[in-house]
């Protein structure tokens, strides 16, 4: 005799829950798990057995079972989540809606700039822990500022084009250099050697420093490799901007034409410098709109030395942070990184003007 399962609870439909069943199960947009629970109610109802409707629905047994004793006791009722454990909620959704509208409208009390989970909590007659949850819910920081600047150069669109154009579609038998000056970097030696990193503890340096001097990094970052084209000089005129040119000059192929990214920084208009210009014919220069260096792509070459060598290194010389800088370089030069530039003017000009609308309506 074959080995007999428990006894199986009587499941009888009637035609109302019938339908409701098949609806739950056919509509698109019922949710899955209900949708799944109310296929495995019917294919018991057609005499199936757990195993039978296990193997049929891809599901386990023990969820067979579950869902068919489930709507055997409550029946429809059944297929639906019960409340899950805990402590019932105390905040209302009118208590978060006032906490959000006095955070994005109202000016904090005792002349405060910005909200605190503590000013607020007290505003509201709620705990610090509710605020905070709220305001991580809804990305909200009051404690953050940033800022921004618009261009107000005329020729803004046209310039914006001009440079982008070159970064998404350089100009054949030519190598497009982004050029500018990190100017005033401080030879920093630290009052205390720095502390290395340790297990629970990250790297500590003083608080105070002394300062032995500044010097001027001019650099033309190759937009189609990531190398780099590097000089040092103690002063920031037009003078040493012209010793850079030439150095770009030595440093590249005489047949390729140069197109050169600048901003608008008065050392790179002198009429010596265009004199130059003028007597070397393969060099182009593009510039920038004022106030809107982040389309020259050295920036984000400088960014990397700061942060990868500069922030925490101290040098006793201005000569010792100009070889240390010229050995980073050389490193980056034989493993370089290109920076892909990926937004084309249409989305820059769209995002700008978002971000203008933005500001109009914001009724400050």
């Amino acid at each position: 005799m074959g080995r007999r399962g428990p006894r199986l609870p009587e499941l009888v439909l009637t035609d109302a829950e019938r339908e409701t069943l098949e609806g739950w199960a056919r509509r698109p947009k019922t949710a899955q798990a209900l949708a799944l629970r109310a296929r495995i109610v019917l294919a018991c109802a057609s005499g199936m057995s757990n195993m039978d409707v296990s193997r049929e629905l891809r599901v386990s047994p023990p969820t067979v079972t579950k869902w068919r004793r489930r709507f055997v006791d409550d029946r429809l009722e059944g297929l639906s989540d019960e409340p899950r454990p805990g402590a019932p909620r105390t905040i209302t959704d009118q208590q978060v809606e006032q906490v959000i509208n006095k955070t994005l409208e109202e000016a904090p009390p005792h002349r405060d700039t910005h909200w605190s989970t503590r000013s607020m909590a007290e505003a509201v007659g709620m705990s610090q822990t509710a605020i905070s949850r709220i305001w991580r819910a809804f990305d909200l920081k009051p404690h953050l500022v940033q800022t921004w600047k618009l261009s107000t150069d005329p020729e803004f669109v046209g310039k914006v084009r001009d440079v982008v154009g070159l970064y998404l579609d350089p100009p054949e038998n030519a190598l497009v250099l982004c050029v500018d000056e990190k100017s005033q970097m401080q030879a920093i030696d630290r009052t205390a050697p720095i502390l290395p990193v340790m297990p629970t503890t990250p790297a500590r340096m003083t608080h105070d420093y002394v300062r032995n001097g500044t010097t001027s990094l001019f650099a033309a970052l190759d937009v189609a490799t990531g190398t780099v084209i590097s000089q040092h000089h103690r002063r920031h005129r037009h003078q040493e901007f012209l010793k850079f040119l030439k150095t770009i000059d030595n440093n590249t192929p005489a047949d390729l034409d140069l197109h050169l990214i600048c901003d608008n920084y008065a050392t790179h208009k002198t009429p010596a410098v265009k004199k130059w210009l003028l007597r070397h014919p393969r060099f182009h220069v593009h510039f920038t709109p004022t106030s809107a260096s982040w389309l020259n792509l050295v920036e984000r070459f400088f960014a990397e030395l700061t942060n990868r060598k500069l922030r925490r290194s101290a040098h006793r010389s201005v000569a010792a942070l100009e070889a240390d800088v010229r050995a980073w370089i050389n490193d980056w030069n034989n493993d370089p990184t290109p920076f892909v530039w990926t937004k084309t003017t249409d989305e820059i000009l769209e995002s700008i003007a978002n971000y203008c609308q933005r500001i109009n309506d914001s009724a400050h």
